[in-house]
């Protein structure tokens, strides 16, 4: 089914850009709920005042102090990120191989580690994981829960995963009693969790005009939030970590980040902890921890990338408009002296300005195909490393988004399946797993210009 797909409106906090820097602004004495991009809400607002503030448990919606001109302190730079790329034909093609993989009751599934070589899709157990992952990949494309050519397929599966965390036990950090699956083993037992999350944060503005379905993506999303933050470890990572863990804690950040954004109830300090464990896993002098990556550094820094793109772009964004405001000279360089200058703290300008110099080494070492091949050859741990960069860099828009766009179209296209999905050759085999993922990665511009115009 070919058609002209619009950017996706539903991606609610796909991209929570920008929350690292806001934790200085914080009282510290709380635990609070971080919560940016305030025009968002207030175009969302659900009848009922949802998510913007619960006086119960120290939680808390933070609107950003205005600037002086009135604009918020984190505005995107649209002038950078262009309208996104048309969806190519050969994702076209993978988007409806996606949707003809979904069982009736909305689910999808990537199967076990036992039987990695099963690549019938319809042959496999459901796992609410690679569910979210789908559907993720669908909203992304253009689809909303009224919407698109897959709205339905969307619906199924909001409809299965709700079912799945409403009948879950509260206080476990598991979402499921299946195990072994392809994407527990690999990344973490607890990887259905944050997969379920991102794709919840992504659905709840879609559901707002029926107050009751708005509720229970509501309910479901707090209760997903909570989950992880009982898996997390005290350095930030998540525990029961796979063969690659430092993918399952980058998919929590993610989680934890668009939850935020969203309103939902996350408590600062896990935050903070899950973004200082994913940016330092690189460090500015180029060093790569690999200890919990299976020893392939692509895994380390595309994580590291993805989660030090908001502070990056922040700071980049700020320097760039106090050029035109002729507070700096044009020459002046984004280090923690010109950070000072313009507002930060000594030592959010010193951490701001590490930050960026390790995004900007890491950038660098993905220009590597050596470091682009991963463990050797395509799996699944790879296609979502290369989804992490794709939203880094699409954030920022620009020349580095579209090198990276055409190595990425050059490289994916080439390993697709005739039948228009992927497969993994190691570790996570499953095609519908991949193909989720690859879609993400080549559509990743459509969350950044959404992002954008909020």
């Amino acid at each position: 089914m070919k058609t002209n797909r619009l950017v996706g409106w539903s991606s609610a906090g796909a991209f929570s850009f920008g929350l690292l820097l806001l934790l200085p602004f914080i009282d510290n004495s709380t635990t609070t709920v971080i919560s940016s991009h305030s025009s968002f809400h207030e175009a969302h607002q659900s009848p009922s005042g949802s998510y913007r503030t619960d006086p119960s448990n120290n939680h808390t919606s933070v609107d950003l102090p205005p600037q002086p001109d009135g604009n918020r302190p984190f505005t995107t730079n649209t002038d950078s990120i262009g309208e996104p790329k048309p969806i190519p034909p050969y994702i076209e093609r993978a988007l409806d191989w996606l949707a003809s993989a979904q069982f009736e009751n909305g689910g999808w599934g990537a199967g076990t580690h036992a039987n990695q070589g099963v690549r019938d899709p319809h042959a496999v157990s459901i796992d609410p994981a690679t569910t979210a992952f789908s559907g993720m990949a669908l909203a992304r494309a253009g689809n909303t829960l009224t919407e698109g050519p897959y709205r339905s397929n969307l619906k199924r599966a909001l409809d299965y995963l709700l079912a799945v965390v409403e009948q879950s036990p509260a206080d476990s950090p598991a979402l499921t009693d299946l195990n072994g699956t392809q994407p527990q083993v690999k990344l973490g037992r607890f990887i259905d969790v944050s997969m379920v999350s991102q794709f919840l944060t992504r659905m709840l503005p879609e559901t707002e005009s029926d107050a009751k379905y708005h509720a229970r993506v509501k309910n479901a999303l707090d209760k997903c939030v909570h989950k992880i933050q009982l898996a997390q470890n005290a350095d930030g990572s998540i525990s029961e970590g796979g063969w690659a863990g430092v993918l399952q804690s980058a998919m929590a950040n993610n989680a934890l980040e668009g939850a935020a954004d969203a309103g939902a109830k996350v408590d600062k300090d896990a935050l903070k902890r899950s973004q200082d464990y994913q940016q330092a896993n690189v460090s500015a002098d180029g060093s790569v921890r690999t200890e919990a990556a299976a020893g392939v550094s692509l895994y380390s820094i595309a994580s590291a990338q993805r989660a030090a793109a908001p502070i990056v772009r922040d700071a980049r964004q700020r320097v760039e408009r106090a050029r035109k405001e002729g507070k700096i000279s044009e020459e002046a360089e984004l280090d923690a002296t010109t950070l000072q200058s313009i507002g930060y703290s000594e030592d959010e300008a010193r951490r701001a300005a590490e930050t960026v110099r390790s995004y900007e080494k890491a950038t660098e070492m993905l220009g590597s195909d050596d470091v682009l091949s991963g463990f050797g050859n395509n799996g699944g741990e790879e296609f979502l490393s290369y989804m992490m960069t794709s939203e880094a860099l699409a954030s920022a828009g620009g020349a580095d988004w579209d090198n990276w766009y055409s190595r990425m179209n050059q490289r994916l296209e080439h390993v697709q399946n005739q039948n228009g999905s992927w497969s993994g050759h190691h570790c996570i085999t499953s095609p519908v797993f991949s193909t989720a993922a690859v879609i993400m990665t080549i559509t990743a511009d459509r969350d950044a210009y959404r992002f954008a115009q909020k």
